[in-house]
């Protein structure tokens, strides 16, 4: 038997390192001329797309802005992209469960950025279909497209069977987030938690303009989609850059902290049967898995402490103060109901004439405009207002108790007792991103 003196070995490790940057380096260079290729082509079709519908001529003197229609397809391609994401999702959580590779995740999560993202221009999204799927839901006079609907289930029943493979494989916006990870730090547990709250609030606010008829805010301050479009207006460019510049540090930032999709995907991932394990074998505790999860989605080890009773004892009055966070929540939600409403077109034009008479004769003001030209009178338009500040009024007492219902409900669950022997990645966080698998040293026997 052949002994490998010290410096051989520090050599050999000196050498597989610099093989595992250089490959790394290449499959970097790799993607970044892929997305080249695509974004080029694109602007190509882009160029050629025309209006399907003639510019209107307005009398009062407003010049309509130059805009560019994307091109029409196919009934049928809309729903080869339900299929697509069909087997995307397929062959990512085969990738996760079966083969347990982190490279096939990477690479199937680069297609998806190059498909679903430059290619599709980031619609049809399943984040921004919980929009098409509340206004379903709230007006019946609206039907929901098919591909929206299964854009918006097919991840959930996913998710549901086998964790979140959606946010590992499939979502562009993850993707673009995933390939820029260069340096991820562990930001402390209690920040986490609370940045965690906003996903929760972000979705909230989402229904809420919805079911007023308001806003699609999910779609119109979405970071990426300018990117994919290349017609990001300033500050959703500015705030794009700021996002990626972010998940250089820290992984996946809007993913993590902003996402209101992966709120639901979480619920649904919680109850998966047949989710993302570490190691096929026993756990060696070497915390390699923790180490390299960039997302803090890894629950360390528990053991019996002798401390159960005062946990149940926290457990219990956590319960009892429930409803008064909720109730806490909900007027603290009913009471910013008229700001929230301003982001809603009638509230704002009515306050706007109110406030200032003079645009009445500013012929610049479209949406003044074409107030004037409907016909309606200022107290109509007052009353409309009115009404919908109600509907905040009572939108934001269900927010805000929602909100206290998801703060009261992450107290009592840090305070329950579990005991846990492994590593394991926590169903409700973990993005079965697959990067735990590679620096798990423990094989299938």
């Amino acid at each position: 038997m052949y002994q490998v003196s010290g410096s051989f070995y520090t050599q050999g490790l000196i050498l597989e390192a610099i093989f595992y940057l250089t490959m790394n380096q290449i499959k970097r260079y790799f993607l970044l001329i892929s997305i080249l290729i695509v974004t080029t082509f694109q602007s190509f079709g882009a160029a050629e797309a025309k209006q399907r519908f003639p510019k209107p001529e307005f009398a009062n003197g407003y010049t309509q802005p130059d805009t560019t229609a994307p091109t029409l397809r196919f009934a049928f391609l809309e729903y080869f992209d339900v299929f697509v994401l069909l087997v995307v999702l397929s062959v990512t959580t085969w990738f996760v469960l079966k083969k347990r590779s982190r490279r096939g995740v990477f690479w199937t999560s680069v297609f998806s950025l190059l498909y679903f993202g430059f290619y599709r221009e980031g619609c049809i999204c399943s984040i921004g279909s919980i929009q098409n799927v509340v206004l379903a839901l709230v007006d019946s006079t609206y039907a929901i497209p098919l591909t929206a609907l299964l854009f918006f289930l097919l991840p959930l029943v996913f998710s549901l069977f086998f964790g979140r493979t959606f946010c590992a494989g499939a979502c562009p916006l993850g993707a673009i987030q995933d390939i820029i990870v260069l340096k991820p730090i562990e930001l402390p547990k209690w920040i986490q938690k609370v940045l965690g709250l906003i996903p929760y609030l972000y979705l909230g606010l989402a229904v809420l303009y919805v079911a007023t008829k308001s806003e699609f805010i999910i779609c119109r301050y979405d970071p990426f989609v300018g990117f994919f479009r290349f017609n990001a207006p300033f500050d959703m460019l500015i705030l794009g850059i700021l996002f990626l510049a972010v998940g250089v540090f820290v992984a996946r930032p809007y993913c993590r902290f902003f996402c209101p999709y992966g709120v639901l995907l979480g619920w649904m991932s919680r109850f998966s049967s047949r989710h993302m394990s570490i190691t096929p074998a026993a756990c060696i505790q070497c915390k390699l898995c923790s180490n390299s999860c960039p997302f803090g989605a890894i629950d360390e080890p528990i053991a019996e402490t002798g401390k159960r009773r005062s946990n149940v004892n926290r457990l219990m009055t956590y319960f009892v103060l429930l409803p008064l966070w909720i109730g806490i929540g909900g007027f603290a939600g009913s009471m910013v109901h008229i700001p929230l409403s301003k982001f809603n077109k009638t509230v704002y034009l009515a306050d706007q004439i109110i406030e200032h008479p003079e645009v009445k004769n500013d012929p610049k003001n479209i949406d003044v405009r074409t107030f004037l030209g409907s016909g309606k009178s200022t107290e109509q338009l007052v009353q409309e207002a009115h009404d919908i500040q109600r509907q905040f009024y009572w939108g934001g007492w269900i927010l805000g108790g929602f909100m206290g219902l998801i703060i009261g409900s992450s107290l009592i669950n840090l305070s329950k007792f579990r005991r846990r022997e492994d590593w394991e990645p926590n169903k409700t966080n973990c993005l079965s991103c697959a990067r735990c698998m590679d620096y798990c040293p423990v094989k299938k026997e």
